[in-house]
């Protein structure tokens, strides 16, 4: 009979492959980690589950209540899984969060073979594994503190020369090369929270209902769907607080009726600057939307992967509810993986809506 001994932590032989905490083992589940350990008769070594390492036989292991049961077998920590300390990917993020550190304490960017030196890997091993853990290169992830930095200096009242140097700008010259993609504004204006900053905007209707499309001189900076222009006029005040909002521009309703007619054939594209305002990683997820053809799906997971950040399903996940563009960036085109439609910052009814015009209008295209 198969008896699982709980009092030393041990499980015989033949009850391992039946054993619930087998099957985690076998998935690697990193989550099971710290609950119990294995140790394989054959190898002479103890693991952690998430243990990459190939998987033995059941019938060569014993399942470990504590870490303490695993050692006393007498056989060794496997090298790759290091069950005495930090997993690899807990290991891993505290070398991530300490090259964050030095980014943030230099007064200059490192560069990357400084940062790779500091946590004593090489350039390429840690180039991949920073972009794994944050969802950003090196270089991205410093540009983005930078962008954060400067925009946290000119709200707190700091002169734009203060916020310049104290963000780590070398020169006032190549801060203005990138100042309005990063603050979506002059300097100035973000200083004054936007003040001055002209918005025009006109609500139309679509099939999915009122739409409200808002320009800023850079492009288009808000596309809101909803039930009423009250409420979407509302929703544009709190995103644009302190800007001068236009309407009734009889001009600039030419722009609305193109985005309305985009909404009603997505096909057709829109072609309009777009004003795209956001972090380093939220206009890589935002790029990747757009790169998606009209009536195709993907998962946030397979979203996460096109950019490089496997590891970044639930940041992915925010980038396209923080989007203010509705279908111009086709946050709509991204689905859960068990195929729900859920997620989406205009209802779900509109998000089905959308899919299923977008598959007619590509079958219908690719008909004979």
């Amino acid at each position: 009979m198969n008896v699982n001994l709980k009092k030393t932590g041990k499980s015989t032989p033949l009850s391992v492959a039946t054993d619930p905490r087998w099957t985690r083992v076998l998935a690697r589940d990193k989550r099971a980690d710290g609950e119990f350990w294995y140790s394989v008769a054959t190898t002479g070594v103890y693991c952690r589950p998430s243990c990459p390492s190939r998987t033995a036989n059941p019938r060569n292991v014993q399942l470990h209540d504590t870490l303490e049961s695993a050692k006393a077998t007498g056989f060794r920590p496997c090298l790759r899984c290091n069950p005495d300390g930090l997993s690899i990917e807990a290991g891993n993020a505290a070398l991530v969060v300490k090259a964050c550190r030095l980014v943030e304490q230099r007064e200059e960017e490192p560069s990357l073979e400084e940062l790779a030196d500091a946590v004593c890997l090489s350039p390429g091993y840690f180039h991949r594994m920073f972009k794994a853990a944050t969802g950003l290169t090196p270089k991205g992830y410093a540009a983005a503190y930078r962008a954060r930095k400067v925009r946290e200096n000119l709200v707190s009242g700091n002169s734009v020369t203060e916020a310049i140097y104290d963000a780590g700008f070398n020169s006032s010259g190549r801060f203005y090369e990138k100042s309005t993609g990063m603050l979506g504004m002059t300097p100035s204006q973000y200083r004054a929270g936007g003040a001055n900053e002209e918005i025009k905007f006109a609500i139309g209707q679509t099939f999915l209902g009122a739409i409200l499309v808002a320009s800023s001189t850079k492009g288009v900076a808000a596309i809101l769907l909803g039930d009423d222009a009250e409420t979407l006029l509302r929703d544009l005040q709190d995103r644009f607080p302190s800007a001068r909002l236009i309407g009734a521009d009889q001009d600039y309703e030419a722009i609305v009726a193109r985005v309305v007619g985009f909404v009603e054939a997505p096909e057709l594209g829109l072609d309009l600057p777009l004003d795209v305002r956001g972090t380093a990683f939220q206009q890589r997820v935002w790029q990747a939307l757009q790169e998606i053809p009209v009536g195709e799906i993907v998962t946030y997971a397979e979203l996460a992967q096109r950019i490089g950040s496997c590891k970044s399903v639930r940041a992915v996940a925010g980038a396209c509810a923080a989007n203010k563009l509705a279908v111009a960036i086709p946050c709509h085109r991204v689905i859960r993986t068990d195929g729900s439609a859920s997620g989406y910052a205009w209802g779900v009814e509109r998000k089905r809506a959308l899919l299923d015009r977008e598959a007619r209008a590509r079958r219908y295209k690719e008909c004979p």
